[in-house]
């Protein structure tokens, strides 16, 4: 997947700093590219310079695409926790030649980017619920949103109800505003 000069200087920097695996190294390359790929080819012969904001938020999206709601668990277990750690990873690549920067770049730039529980675990969270008796489409207690006519909630009995609920003779309702018959319940016994 990865070329020998890259394993090699990969081996290389994991020799002098044992702080990260080497699979955290063959990421951030994959992240890289994938990100660069992302944002658009380069003209021919240009090169693609990727700001340290930008590479965190290819990571980001990279490692939920390769890895789901596992990214986070991945990544940690490469000894990465923080953005920061990005950061020394790019820059112990760049310090071995394998990737370029600019002036400009630094580790700051990644310092503070996102917090990983919210970044790779959140986008599988399920929605949250509405809040009890606010179903979406209802204003206050049983109304249809946009509709100007007034209607019972489901659980009150209709207004010319019997003793149990039960609406008797012709002039019983046959369908609430919502198009529903009103709930019929059992006589009691």
């Amino acid at each position: 997947m990865h070329d020998a000069a890259f394993m090699e200087a990969v081996e290389r920097i994991v020799a002098k700093d044992k702080r990260y695996d080497p699979e955290a190294y063959a990421f951030v390359r994959e992240a890289l590219d994938f990100t660069v790929k992302s944002m658009g080819k380069p003209r021919k012969g240009a090169r693609r310079h990727i700001s340290g904001r930008e590479l965190l938020d290819g990571i980001r999206r990279y490692a939920i695409q390769e890895y789901g709601p596992m990214a986070r668990t991945v990544i940690e277990s490469w000894s990465v926790r923080r953005t920061e750690d990005f950061g020394e990873l790019v820059f112990n690549l760049v310090e071995s030649g394998v990737l370029g920067r600019t002036e400009e770049d630094s580790k700051a730039d990644f310092g503070g980017g996102y917090d990983f529980a919210e970044a790779f675990a959140r986008p599988f969270q399920p929605a949250a619920a509405p809040a009890r008796g606010k179903a979406p489409g209802l204003r206050g207690r049983g109304r249809p949103a946009g509709k100007g006519k007034e209607t019972q909630p489901a659980s009150s009995p209709a207004p010319d109800a019997g003793p149990a609920g039960h609406a008797d003779g012709p002039d019983a309702p046959a369908a609430d505003a919502t198009g529903r018959a009103p709930p019929r319940s059992s006589p009691e016994v």
